[in-house]
């Protein structure tokens, strides 16, 4: 992705964001130079990967597979693995009408998926074999804003805004826009995007970025190399 094209979306993204009553915290709005002499005060943030987050997936068409994400808090691996302490996340994600984010699950996370407004959220489920495989032959079962709903296999739930889900480990999901663009809440366990995203089909969670001008803001995948 070209870094001229992440600039405008995550332009794009504020504004959406905004237009549905949210606010983004301070550290969204930090320059690249805010965030390089504030790093040795902010390790949190770093460490944590709180930020913007925009992929492709490596397909190089975010307008068909793609996600725009701002991960807004997120705890420590070592207090999910003790049980206590922060075992939190909480992101903000944006899907576009028709904008396939593909088909995976986590190993760890379980998930609340929120439509927080806009259009509707269609969500595609598959259940896992017993080694947590994708089965393209068996559903499961998820919380539907605390109600249980059983799911057979590839079928579709419609979340209008305010609906919720709940999907827990060897869940298998896809969701998209239909009919617009929808604002998305994730309420979920300590998230790892670098280790925890078990994709169906080989793909990339992080894109590679072209860097045809300066970036607006940085993307918690530069952190390592301009930190």
């Amino acid at each position: 992705m070209k870094r001229s094209f992440v600039n405008k979306i995550m332009a794009e993204g504020d504004e959406f964001i905004r237009k549905h009553g949210f606010a983004l915290p301070p550290f969204a709005y930090w320059s690249v130079e805010d965030f390089q002499s504030r790093a040795p005060q902010s390790p949190a943030l770093i460490s944590s990967r709180c930020g913007w987050d925009i992929t492709d997936y490596g397909g190089g068409d975010f307008d068909t597979m793609g996600l725009f994400l701002f991960t807004l808090r997120n705890g420590r691996l070592s207090d999910l693995q003790n049980g206590t302490g922060m075992c939190y996340a909480e992101k903000l994600l944006i899907s576009r009408q028709d904008q396939l984010s593909p088909m995976h699950t986590h190993v760890l996370k379980a998930e609340d998926i929120i439509n927080r407004g806009g259009a509707t959220l269609v969500v595609e489920l598959f259940g896992s074999d017993d080694a947590g495989n994708f089965a393209e032959d068996r559903g499961g079962q998820v919380l539907c804003d605390g109600t249980p709903r059983t799911f057979a296999a590839g079928e579709k739930i419609a979340l209008q805004p305010g609906e919720s889900v709940t999907l827990m480990p060897g869940d298998w999901h896809a969701f998209w826009g239909e009919g617009g663009d929808v604002l998305i809440g994730e309420v979920s366990t300590v998230n790892d995007d670098e280790t925890d995203n078990i994709f169906r089909e080989k793909l990339g969670r992080f894109s590679e970025i072209e860097e045809d001008e300066a970036p607006m803001h940085l993307l918690v995948s530069d952190y390592q190399r301009w930190l």
